[in-house]
């Protein structure tokens, strides 16, 4: 194993695990702080449910997985956050990457969420969606992790005991070389962190580049885009063009949808026109048993290949209410059940093609399926590719899609290349 990585969402490690495979790495994902022997892979995601646990939760299970990786041999390991950055002031990200810094002894690491295939940006340390900073991107109304600062510098430094700097644009645009000198000059100065500068994918090659000996690297999928030719360089992977090559799995199609971001409120308008779509309403019935029962009622006879659609996504105002009525917690509890129970349904009636839509709904489905491994395949979309799932339950092609990434017809279009 080359590169070991730590995800704190099911999505955003299969985000990450398709940028390592678009990049000629054999990758598999594991589900949950992994036991046993290592998978043959160039590297390996360990995806854990940790961005919203409680903060000594989530460090406790990162270090239980570096360990586990550092026993595998793995050279260098990469913290993988959302490209939105997506944590409160009291959030996970710097209390785990504080912990992973201490653990490896490295006492430094860059950070950088962007993701420019998917409208994400860093220009002088504030984090852009599109043209709009990500306080006005809609991420403000997170049911979950609400972003209501733009600029990393401060948000990160909010969250470590350790001091932040900034890598600006100017410098990343100069190339790599220039990146090290800036980035070593800030461990020298004592800095924990180092937010960087990105715009384009040219400037992620460099910043990966300029990261080849790093211990740790934290960020979005998008930096991990020049780690696989640091690796090459360095003759320790080998040119192959297999790594997305996956199993067939015959058997009838659906998508499940439990984000409430813009992304997926458009692509469910867009599938509602095409393929029998279901629109749950967790308000009127609050009881997951009993909401995942009418939804199986409702796709008995609907099943085939042409993809069915089960969303439990609202816009702002419905998931208020919801939590409301419920209180956040119990509101995002209630809808990661039904759908769980609802996946559960589906593949006992022969569902072997599935789309699930968000990062906490694809917890709860992984999970609920027995998922152990996810073998990572070709990209249906920028950041989403299909994966090949093994675990206690019969084999399937899953796609698990950040609730904020897709086109607009993303839950019609994907199955096209399953």
């Amino acid at each position: 194993m080359l590169l070991g990585c730590i995800a704190d969402d099911f999505t955003g490690a299969t985000d990450l695990a398709s940028t390592l495979v678009r990049g000629g790495m054999r990758t598999v994902q594991l589900i949950g702080v992994p036991t046993g022997p290592a998978p043959d892979a160039d590297a390996v995601v360990v995806a854990l449910k940790s961005r919203t646990t409680p903060a000594a939760e989530a460090v406790a299970e990162s270090l239980a997985a570096l360990r586990w990786l550092q026993e595998a041999g793995c050279r260098q390991v990469f913290q993988k956050y959302c490209s939105t950055f997506d944590s409160t002031e009291a959030g996970n990200i710097g209390p785990v990457g504080d912990a992973l810094i201490d653990a490896l002894g490295c006492g430094f690491a860059l950070a950088c969420p962007a993701f420019p295939a998917n409208n994400r940006s860093v220009f002088q340390g504030h984090l852009f969606v599109g043209t709009a900073l990500l306080s006005e991107s809609g991420m403000e109304n997170h049911p979950l992790t609400p972003m209501r600062d733009s600029n990393l510098v401060r948000v990160l430094s909010h969250q470590t005991e350790g001091t932040v700097g900034l890598v600006p644009w100017a410098t990343v645009t100069q190339g790599s070389d220039a990146i090290r000198r800036v980035l070593n000059a800030l461990k020298e100065q004592g800095r924990r962190y180092a937010i960087v500068d990105a715009i384009t994918e040219s400037d992620l090659m460099a910043i990966g580049e300029a990261a080849a000996h790093h211990a740790l690297i934290t960020g979005g999928s998008g930096v991990a885009m020049g780690l696989p030719a640091n690796f090459r360089r360095a003759g320790l992977l080998a040119e192959r063009s297999d790594v997305a090559t996956l199993p067939p799995a015959p058997g009838h199609a659906a998508v499940l949808a439990g984000s409430c971001s813009r992304a997926t409120l458009f692509q469910l308008g867009a599938a509602r026109d095409r393929v029998p779509t279901l629109e749950l309403d967790p308000i009127a019935t609050p009881d997951a048993t009993e909401l995942a029962r009418r939804a199986l009622d409702w796709a008995d006879g609907k099943l085939g290949d042409v993809p069915l659609v089960i969303a439990a996504s609202a816009p702002p105002d419905r998931v208020a209410a919801l939590q409301a009525k419920l209180g956040r917690d119990q509101a995002g509890a209630l809808v990661e059940e039904t759908l769980a129970i609802v996946a559960a349904g589906l593949v006992k009636a022969g569902v072997r093609r599935m789309v699930v839509a968000g990062g906490e709904t694809s917890g709860a489905v992984v999970s609920r399926l027995g998922v152990r491994q996810l073998r990572i395949g070709a990209e249906i979309d920028p950041g989403v590719p299909w994966t090949y799932a093994e675990g206690s339950g019969p084999p399937m092609l899953l796609a698990l899609k950040s609730g904020n990434f897709g086109g607009r017809d993303f839950f019609t279009g994907a199955f096209d290349l399953a």
